[in-house]
């Protein structure tokens, strides 16, 4: 049997989409109000899943799915070029069981737990801590403005901007404040 190019791509292949929500710190950096993520080795749904897993993970409610479909991606591109992970992928997604997407937090933390001490899961995490917290989006998300080195250090670039700490007084009679 023959497969057309395009149901064969349709079926090995897949799409996660998303919309940046306006007014958050990655709208500011972002191209558009749209994002796509091509995937060579899972379904848009898998992908979901995937996104899904990730966030309950590694939960920031208000950081958008954007950052997260980066740790998708770099899943699947594991997944594209070892066939170990790609099978270990499919089957922890397959073991999560149909409708994981849609049940409660509380339920996919009880999920999750059950399957903790597989390597699926402790893939997932690791990826998703690794990839995550290297975007810019989530730096921007968090506030960090990045290594100092190449921007002229910290000393004239946010070495005494810190707000919430109490100003120090000048004479250095007396205690210092705590």
């Amino acid at each position: 049997m023959t497969l057309p190019r395009r149901e064969f791509l349709k079926a090995t292949s897949g799409l996660l989409t998303g919309l940046v929500v306006a007014g958050s710190p990655l709208a500011l950096i972002a191209r558009g109000p749209v994002w796509a993520v091509d995937l060579t080795v899972f379904t848009s749904s898998e992908a979901a899943t995937l996104m899904i897993v990730a966030r309950t993970i590694i939960p920031h409610d208000k950081l958008d799915d954007a950052a997260y479909a980066l740790v998708i991606q770099a899943i699947d591109r594991d997944a594209a070029n070892d066939e170990t992970v790609r099978k270990m992928m499919k089957s922890g997604i397959a073991g999560l069981g149909s409708g994981f997407t849609g049940k409660p937090e509380s339920d996919r933390v009880e999920i999750l737990k059950e399957v903790e001490p597989s390597e699926f899961f402790q893939t997932m995490r690791l990826k998703t801590i690794q990839v995550l917290y290297t975007t810019p989006m989530a730096y921007a998300y968090f506030g960090y403005e990045g290594e100092a080195f190449s921007k002229g250090g910290y000393l004239t670039r946010g070495f005494n901007d810190l707000r919430w700490l109490p100003e120090v007084p000048l004479d250095d009679s007396g205690p210092m404040p705590l």
